[in-house]
C-alpha cells in the first residue's frame, strides 16, 4: 500500500503534518485531564479541599475536553482532504494506465475487474484513510503516552495492563490470520458479480427472448452465495473481536480496583489516600491503553481489506505495457498513405499457434485493399496490427514507410480513421460522437462533422432526430438502431481525414442499397487515401484494387475480383455462396 503513497502532493504531506500536531494535542489535552481528576478526587476525600480549588481543576478538565474536542475536529477535516484526494489521484493514475494499456492486458484483467479496482478498491483504501490513519497516530502514541504516566505507579497493576495487552494482541493476531486470505476472495468474487451483472444487462434482450431469466439468476445467486458465506465468516470471525475487547477492559478494570482494595488495606493510614488517588488515575490510563489496542483492533480489521486492494490497484499500476510508445512522428514523406506487410505472422503472448503466418502485402495510396475469409480466419486480427492494437509476433507493419513500432502511438493514430466491428456510441450528442477525440489536426468544425455525415448516409435520420445535429445519443447507442450506430461510427473516421481507412466488417448492418450508395460516395470522397476493409459480403469488396483471401491465418489468394474467382478456391467457394454465376461476372 505504501507504493500507493506516491499519489500524495506536497500539500497533503503538509495536512499530515498538521494532523499528527493535532492528534498530539489531542492526546496530551486528554490524558491531562486524569491529573486534574486526581486532585478533585483527593481535594473530596480529604475534606480539606475549598470549593474554589475544585472548581479551579474543574475548569481545567473542561478545558482539556474543549481543546480535544477542536484538535480531533481539526485532524479529521485535514485526515478527511488527505483522503479524498489520494482517492482522486490514484483513481486518475489506473484510469489513465488502463487508456494506455494494450488489448492483451485488458483481456487479462477483464473488464469487470477493472471497474472493481477503479471504484471499490480504492474506495476501501479511501475507508482506510480517512478513519485509520488517526486511529494509527492515535492510538500508539495514547497507549505510549499513558504507559509512561503510569510506570511507576505499582508493578501489580502495571503486570496486570500488561497481560491483558498481550491477549489483546493474540485475539488480533488470530483474527487477522483467520480474515486476511478471505479479503483477497472477496475482491475477487465482486469482480465476478460485477462480471455477471454486466453480462446478464448487456444481452438482456437475450435472456429474455430465451426465457433465461431463471438461468441467469442461478448464476448471479452461485457468486452472491459465495460472496456473502465469505463475508459472513470474516464477520463472526470480527464479531469475536469485540466482546473479548470489552471483557479484557472491564476485567481489567475489576482486577485493578480488586488488587488496589488489598494495597490499600494494606498500606499506612497517611498513606491509603494518595493510593486511592493513585488507583482512581491509574484505571483511567489503563482504560486509555486498552482503549488504544481496541483501536488497533479496529485498524487490523480495516487494513487487511485495504492492503488486498491496494496490490490489487498495484497489479493494474505495475503492469508492463507491451505495445510501448516509439519517437517518431512521422514515416518517408513521399509514402503517405502507403501501408506493407513483410512477413507478418502473429500469436497471442502465451498461445503455442500463430493465429497469422507469413501474411506480406502492400496497400498504396488511393487503393482499397479488402480482407474476406471465414470466421476465424485472423481477418480482424489482421487489420488491428496496423494501429496496433497488438503488436506482431515476427515480421514489420509499415506506415509511410516506417515501423508501426517507431511511431509515437498519437502520430500513428492521426494517420488513420478506425471503424470497428461493433460501432461504438458514447453519451453525447451527435456532434460531440463525430467530432470524437483529437486527430492532431485541430477542432473538427461543424461543416465537415456535416459533410461526414451526409458522405456516410446518415444526415436523412440525424435531420429527423429531436434537435438533430444536436440529438443527444446514449451510452452504447442505444436510442439509435444497429446501422445508424454504423453510419454514426464511418462518419467518425470520415470527419478524421486520415490517411488510411480501416473498415473492420463495418457494412454488415446496412441493407445492401445503403451499403451500395455509401461505398460509392465513400470511394469519391476517399480517393486520395487508402482503405482496408475487412468484409463478410462480396458485395461490398467486389470493386477493391487488391483482394487478400485468408484461411486459417494464412494467405491463400490475393489479387482482383475476377483474377481470384479464377485462381482462388475459396474465394470462389465464399462468392458462389452468395451470389449467382451472373451476378459474380457483372
Amino acid at each position: 500500500m505504501f507504493k500507493l503513497f506516491r499519489n500524495l502532493k506536497r500539500r497533503d504531506y503538509l495536512f499530515i503534518l498538521l494532523t499528527l500536531i493535532a492528534i498530539t494535542t489531542q492526546v496530551w489535552l486528554e490524558l491531562k485531564m486524569p491529573d486534574y481528576m486526581s486532585e478533585i478526587t483527593i481535594l473530596v476525600q480529604s475534606g480539606n479541599g475549598a470549593m474554589n480549588d475544585i472548581l479551579y481543576n474543574g475548569g481545567f478538565m473542561i478545558l482539556c475536553a474543549l481543546g480535544a474536542f477542536l484538535a480531533n475536529a481539526i485532524s479529521g477535516y485535514f485526515i478527511s482532504v488527505i483522503a479524498a484526494d489520494f482517492s482522486m489521484n490514484t483513481r486518475k493514475e489506473l484510469f489513465d494506465k488502463v487508456e494506455r494499456l494494450s488489448m492483451n492486458e485488458i483481456k487479462e484483467f477483464s473488464t469487470s475487474s477493472l471497474i472493481t479496482r477503479t471504484t471499490n478498491d480504492i474506495t476501501q483504501i479511501q475507508m482506510f484513510l480517512s478513519m485509520g490513519i488517526r486511529m494509527l497516530i492515535r492510538a500508539p502514541l495514547t497507549a505510549g503516552w499513558a504507559i509512561i504516566k503510569i510506570a511507576n505507579k505499582s508493578w501489580q497493576w502495571s503486570l496486570t495492563t500488561g497481560i491483558a495487552v498481550v491477549i489483546l494482541i493474540m485475539v488480533n493476531i488470530t483474527v487477522m490470520v483467520l480474515a486476511t486470505p478471505r479479503f483477497k476472495k472477496i475482491q475477487a468474487l465482486t469482480d465476478c458479480l460485477n462480471g455477471v451483472t454486466r453480462e446478464n444487462l448487456n444481452g438482456i434482450r437475450v435472456v429474455r427472448a430465451f426465457n433465461a431469466e431463471k438461468y441467469q439468476e442461478k448464476k448471479f445467486d452461485k457468486t452472491n452465495g459465495d460472496l456473502t458465506q465469505i463475508q459472513i465468516f470474516v464477520q463472526n470471525v470480527f464479531s469475536v473481536m469485540s466482546p473479548a475487547m470489552y471483557l479484557v477492559m472491564y476485567g481489567v478494570t475489576l482486577a485493578i480496583y480488586f488488587i488496589g482494595a488489598y494495597i490499600i488495606d494494606a498500606a499506612a493510614a497517611g498513606d491509603k489516600l494518595t493510593i486511592f488517588g493513585d488507583m482512581v488515575v491509574f484505571s483511567t490510563y489503563a482504560m486509555h491503553v486498552i482503549m488504544s489496542f481496541l483501536t488497533l483492533s479496529m485498524i487490523f480489521m480495516m487494513m487487511p481489506r485495504a492492503q488486498v486492494s491496494a496490490g490489487r490497484i498495484n497489479e493494474v499500476v505495475d503492469a508492463d505495457i507491451t505495445v510501448k510508445d516509439g519517437k517518431k512522428t512521422d514515416g518517408v514523406p513521399n509514402m503517405r498513405g502507403h501501408v506493407e506487410f513483410r512477413n507478418v505472422s502473429f500469436r497471442y503472448p502465451g498461445a503455442e499457434e500463430y493465429l497469422l503466418r507469413d501474411i506480406s502485402f502492400t496497400a498504396e495510396k488511393g487503393q482499397t485493399v479488402a480482407f474476406i475469409g471465414s470466421t476465424g480466419s485472423g481477418k480482424s486480427t489482421l487489420i488491428n496490427l496496423v494501429p496496433r492494437f497488438y503488436d506482431v509476433t515476427e515480421g514489420e507493419v509499415l506506415v509511410d514507410g516506417l515501423d508501426v513500432r517507431e511511431y509515437k502511438i498519437s502520430e500513428l493514430n492521426n494517420k488513420i480513421g478506425y471503424v470497428p466491428q461493433r460501432a461504438v456510441i458514447f453519451d453525447g450528442t451527435v456532434s460531440t460522437n463525430v467530432a470524437y477525440g483529437d486527430n492532431g489536426k485541430g477542432k473538427i468544425h461543424e461543416k465537415k462533422i456535416k459533410e461526414a455525415i451526409k458522405v456516410a448516409q446518415a444526415k436523412n435520420f440525424v435531420e429527423k432526430l429531436p434537435h438533430d445535429y444536436s440529438a443527444h445519443l446514449a451510452q452504447g447507442g442505444t436510442n439509435v438502431s444497429g446501422g445508424q450506430k454504423q453510419r454514426l461510427a464511418i462518419a467518425r473516421a470520415i470527419a478524421r481525414d486520415p490517411e488510411i481507412y480501416i473498415f473492420d466488417d463495418s457494412f454488415s448492418a446496412l441493407d445492401y442499397k445503403t451499403d451500395s450508395i455509401l461505398r460509392k460516395e465513400l470511394q469519391k470522397y476517399t480517393k486520395d487515401a487508402t482503405s482496408l476493409i475487412v468484409a463478410q459480403r462480396i458485395g461490398t469488396i467486389m470493386h477493391a484494387d487488391k483482394i487478400l483471401v485468408l484461411d486459417k491465418g494464412r494467405c491463400v489468394g490475393m489479387g482482383t475480383h475476377q483474377e481470384l474467382l479464377k485462381n482462388c478456391e475459396v474465394y470462389k467457394q465464399i462468392a458462389l455462396s452468395q451470389l449467382s454465376k451472373e451476378e459474380l461476372n457483372v
